[in-house]
């Protein structure tokens, strides 16, 4: 794919993934069970949007984050990034304090939540440069959840399928800079897409 993992990477992933198994074993985290499946479905398809963060720092959110998709493979590899995961699920985020714990990395915390309610909290509103979103909900609604959260000149990075094209409106396109990249997975077999929306400045 272009790009090198370290063997501490490689590592923490493992560890990542490791928990991952076990723990859904009695807590619904993945539906997708089995090395190899994890590896491709949940791995491979966060770390496939690399060459498009590369080298990004500030505070990022994953929104609706489940597991950790695709926000702690993003901060293993990007370590100036300081990353916040949310979901509503108090389970999933008590996994992923105790994955956090075990990886003893800094500058990412797991939050229990529903997004909405973050718009009203001063902490969060507008500290964003960027917000990633895997498999939550349509790009209308996530543009709506994360524009409240988005600093200036932040971006929401959509993991999305090449069919969601049909997802962009007249009202995205207006408040929106959208950026769209199709890339496949090294299998060929499968192609995604990534994404970002950048908000337009209102003119004084």
């Amino acid at each position: 794919m272009g790009f090198d993992l370290t063997p501490v990477q490689v590592e923490q992933m493992a560890c990542h993934a490791a928990q991952l198994e076990k723990w859904n074993q009695h807590v619904n985290l993945t539906a997708i069970k089995g090395p190899a499946p994890l590896a491709y479905r949940h791995f491979l398809d966060a770390v496939a949007i690399q060459p498009y963060i590369r080298g990004k720092s500030g505070r990022w959110m994953d929104m609706g984050t489940g597991g950790g998709f695709p926000g702690l493979p993003v901060k293993l590899l990007n370590p100036d990034v300081r990353m916040v995961l949310v979901d509503a699920s108090r389970k999933k985020i008590h996994f992923l304090k105790h994955v956090i714990r075990m990886l003893k990395i800094d500058g990412i915390e797991a939050i229990h939540g529903r997004v909405d309610d973050l718009h009203h909290d001063p902490e969060f509103v507008g500290r964003f440069d960027g917000i990633l979103a895997r498999g939550v909900a349509d790009l209308d609604r996530l543009a709506g959840l994360a524009a409240p959260l988005l600093a200036k000149e932040g971006i929401l990075y959509a993991l999305k399928s090449p069919g969601a094209r049909v997802e962009i409106t007249d009202d995205l396109d207006e408040k929106f800079f959208i950026q769209w990249d199709d890339y496949e997975l090294p299998d060929g077999k499968e192609t995604r897409s990534l994404v970002r929306l950048t908000l337009k400045q209102k003119s004084s």
